[in-house]
């Protein structure tokens, strides 16, 4: 399976598409994580899965006019919590999986992949309160997923860690887990240019349509002092917003605030600059 990078992800519209027309399959580079490996087979074979994904994405597009929550969105976040859970590990911090339940570096990868892939699918129903709605959608799902990979006590525990991640990405949530972090990190940096997870209304311009549009690339590297490094590039200081409104509040509370440097430059003469740098 070829390893992919969010920023090779060709962005679709398949908001209004059947299934069959609209399928997108998850990539994640996952040949050295043989059950995550499967899991991932398993999820593209998962078609009350893809038809979830594809109803909330008519509710966030079409409906309350936001950006997209479909497949597209969660083959990014996936793709992005995994690079940035692999990096902690390279550094020697620990998954909480593997602190607190004994398993293995393998199994805080299913965590944060599956957790990114269901963590909005309460939005089916309706975005507000999706979090807590999200929840009784993806248990069933992820019993599904995970049957027959593990047996019952692990399968148990994997679920409530997914479950966790899934709730503690709300706007109010406290990660107790360094995989919940990671996914509620992961859900902010999904914001290239226009891809903001932060509601606006199509086709009016004010700050948010704006900022929207000014993020032109999201870099994950490693740190000198710190683990990751995240660097934003912006075509237009309005993108400054994005930073402060979606991935600050998401970085603060994380838990990852230790492991994690945030720099946004501006490039650019079409403007005159009132920021040059912003750091979080």
């Amino acid at each position: 399976m070829p390893d992919v990078e969010p920023s090779e992800i060709k962005l679709v519209d398949e908001a209004l598409k059947t299934p069959q027309e609209a399928h997108i399959a998850i990539r994640v580079p996952a040949r050295h994580n043989p059950n995550l490996q499967q899991l991932i087979a398993r999820v593209n074979a998962h078609e009350e899965l893809y038809a979830l994904w594809l109803a909330m994405n008519v509710n966030a597009v079409e409906r309350l006019g936001m950006s997209d929550h479909g497949p597209v969105h969660f083959q990014i976040v996936a793709n992005i919590a995994l690079k940035l859970l692999r990096q902690l590990m390279e550094r020697g911090i620990v998954p909480s999986v593997v602190q607190d339940h004994k398993m293995t570096n393998h199994e805080a990868e299913v965590i944060v992949v599956l957790a990114s892939l269901l963590h909005d699918l309460g939005i089916s129903i309706h975005r507000v309160d999706h979090e807590q709605y999200s929840l009784f959608v993806a248990q069933p799902i992820i019993d599904d997923l995970l049957d027959g990979i593990y047996p019952v006590g692990p399968r148990t525990i994997l679920r409530s860690e997914i479950l966790h991640a899934i709730i503690a990405h709300r706007s109010d949530g406290k990660p107790l887990t360094v995989e919940a972090g990671v996914v509620r990190v992961a859900d902010a940096l999904d914001m290239t240019k226009g891809r903001s997870r932060i509601p606006f209304e199509a086709g009016k311009v004010n700050i948010h349509s704006l900022s929207a549009v000014a993020i032109e690339q999201v870099e994950i590297a490693s740190g000198t002092d710190k683990p990751i490094r995240i660097n934003v590039r912006m075509s237009n200081s309005a993108g400054v917003f994005q930073l402060d409104e979606l991935l600050k509040e998401k970085l603060h509370g994380s838990g990852l605030e230790p492991y994690v440097e945030v720099e946004a430059t501006i490039e650019g003469e079409m403007e005159k600059k009132l920021v040059t740098v912003f750091r979080i």
